[in-house]
């Protein structure tokens, strides 16, 4: 029986085998039937026993299948709960599959607790940003939720810096959020699916064999487009400003 259960179910319809045994045998019955659910894995030699036994053990075990099952989806609505409520952007993230819970909550146990319900905007570790990037309050809303975005997406690309080196995270970060051109989409965000991770890991993949094939030498056609990229964030007003502590 699972360790946080603490009752049982005997159904009406089992008071006919019940019935059907003497008082003796149906109190040695219920005996074996608590040390059963107590774990005590109880041995009979008693054919009597064993055979009535059989079809109510067969039935604590669907009825023990059942409530995990329960238990399961009661506390991964909690986590989800918990998620939304502390980590929303997160939360909107998972929903959309960009990540998984247990993913989803390992980024959120790096961040520090702000008030419910709003976006985390706190700094992570060894990549720094000018004033210019953080998110600001002001009339513009909209511009605030693109601002946001960008921030979080920032934040959970700095949770894999153990991982990855810092030149490359900040390559696939300026690629990643450039705009469409009427400015109202990130490029991440015009993908059907975007799992961060697995892009990290095909990125850094097809750069160790740019650099394997071509002897670290970048071909004019990629340096133009970082350098497109990099020339769009000045423009924005957003540098990184990159350090190792």
């Amino acid at each position: 029986m699972a360790e946080d259960k603490k009752g049982f179910i005997l159904y009406a319809d089992q008071k006919e085998l019940f019935d059907q045994l003497s008082s003796d045998k149906a109190g040695k019955l219920i005996k074996h039937i608590f040390a059963y659910v107590n774990d005590e894995n109880p041995q009979t030699d008693d054919l009597i026993i064993n055979i009535a036994f059989t079809p109510i053990k067969n039935q604590l075990k669907r009825d023990l299948v059942k409530y995990e099952e329960k238990r399961d989806k009661k506390s991964i609505s909690g986590r989800e709960g918990n998620l939304k409520r502390w980590h929303l952007d997160l939360f909107n993230e998972y929903s959309k599959g960009v990540y998984t819970l247990e993913r989803a909550e390992i980024i959120a146990k790096g961040r520090k607790v702000s008030h419910p319900d709003k976006v985390q905007s706190h700094p992570i570790a060894k990549i720094a940003v000018n004033v210019n990037d953080n998110v600001t309050v002001n009339d513009k809303v909209n511009d605030n939720v693109k601002e946001s975005k960008e921030a979080v997406f920032k934040k959970n690309l700095l949770t894999f810096q153990e991982n990855y080196p810092l030149e490359m995270l900040e390559k696939f970060f300026l690629y990643w959020t450039e705009k469409n051109p009427n400015g109202k989409k990130m490029k991440f965000e015009m993908q059907k699916t975007f799992d961060i991770e697995r892009r990290l890991l095909t990125w850094s993949k097809n750069e160790k064999n740019f650099n394997g094939n071509s002897n670290g030498k970048m071909t004019l056609e990629r340096k133009q487009e970082l350098n497109r990229n990099i020339l769009s964030e000045l423009m924005e007003g957003k540098k990184w400003a990159i350090y190792q502590s």
